[in-house]
């Protein structure tokens, strides 16, 4: 059979809570966790939830620059906020799209004491525009109890105890309004890479389309819309921890020619404080116990994780660097030191 796939795969989330047909979803889990990286999860019970917030972007982002302005990220040493159309770099190229990038509500306050990366885990900063911070933390809210379970889920789709992974949690997680407004052909909305902050990225599309993930074979695959459904794949934070078996898959968006797009990305948070060690040694107890590592699993050869690289002493770190250099504003005025560090290993390494 082929290692490689042309399209991308439905996981009815129903049937995994069905004890009648659970064994047939968990079989039809596994295939995509290793095969694709990505998949459309449907019958969530979010569908309701998931049209109510994309009603509102239109809205949100239509707001007054002044208001869009008074919370912008350059404020957030935690990377939280409002970032104007063209102030995101991936893969070394300007993005064209703006976004408001919130998190789990409630994060302690850092201090000296605490590691610099420990700076993440900050206070949102909501736009002064009614219902925004109640729609954020009910969607987090809501996102988070079905993350935790489809994890579940996925461990056992693994052959592993169901609450494997639960250990690995992070403290926070991240969520993104986006808006990707019509732009010249073949312009980037956002350019390839893989998700770096956790677990899984939860995504909800509008009916726009762009989305699209990199096959083996080096071909461009479309991830259409699917109503009311979420959009799942893997991040670098689990390639990690499953020692690269169960891969990230490259993706990217290509912006809208002639009307403006809406997404909104959940990111499930992993442990910043895991060391290099810590993966290696959890990742090679992890795959250890799968019974069976198919033979058609997709490798992570296309994208290195910045999480396995020498380089950076935990987690958190790396993460910090991936949000230094995708940031580049933000970085320079809250980490100058680790902004000219990163950007000096950047050009040595010749990205």
């Amino acid at each position: 059979m082929s290692n490689t796939f042309s399209s991308v795969p439905t996981i009815d989330f129903s049937r995994l809570q069905n004890r009648e047909t659970r064994d047939e979803a968990l079989s039809q889990l596994r295939e995509a966790i290793f095969v694709v990286g990505f998949m459309y999860l449907t019958n969530t019970g979010l569908e309701d939830l998931i049209k109510k917030a994309h009603a509102r972007l239109p809205e949100l982002f239509e707001a007054p620059e002044n208001v869009k302005e008074a919370c912008n990220m350059i404020n957030s040493p935690a990377f939280l906020g409002y970032t104007r159309l063209g102030a995101e770099t991936t893969a070394s190229k300007t993005d064209f799209r703006e976004q408001f990038d919130f998190a789990t509500p409630g994060m302690k306050q850092w201090t000296e004491q605490d590691p610099i990366w420990d700076r993440l885990e900050g206070n949102n900063q909501y736009p002064d525009i009614p219902g925004v911070q109640d729609l954020v933390e009910e969607y987090m809210s809501s996102v988070s109890r079905l993350a935790e379970t489809f994890i579940r889920y996925v461990a056992e789709s693994l052959g592993l105890a169901p609450t494997t992974f639960d250990e690995f949690a992070g403290r926070m997680d991240r969520l993104k309004f986006v808006k990707y407004p019509p732009s010249p052909p073949n312009s980037q909305g956002v350019g390839p890479h893989k998700d770096s902050s956790g677990f899984f990225t939860f995504l909800s599309q509008d009916n726009i389309g762009g989305l699209q993930v990199l096959n083996n074979a080096g071909q461009w695959i479309d991830v259409p819309p699917v109503e009311g459904s979420l959009v799942v794949n893997i991040q670098q934070g689990f390639e990690a921890l499953t020692g690269g078996v169960c891969a990230a898959t490259t993706h990217r968006v290509i912006a809208p020619v002639a009307q403006t797009r809406y997404s909104i990305p959940y990111f499930r948070g992993i442990r910043k404080d895991l060391t290099l060690n810590q993966l290696k040694h959890s990742a090679a107890h992890i795959t250890s116990r799968i019974p069976t590592i198919d033979h058609r699993a997709k490798q992570a050869v296309d994208v290195p994780s910045e999480f396995l690289s020498p380089l950076y002493s935990c987690f958190g770190e790396a993460h910090l660097r991936n949000r230094i250099m995708s940031h580049p504003d933000v970085g320079q005025k809250w980490y100058p030191e680790l902004y000219a560090r990163f950007l000096k290993q950047k050009i040595e390494q010749g990205a």
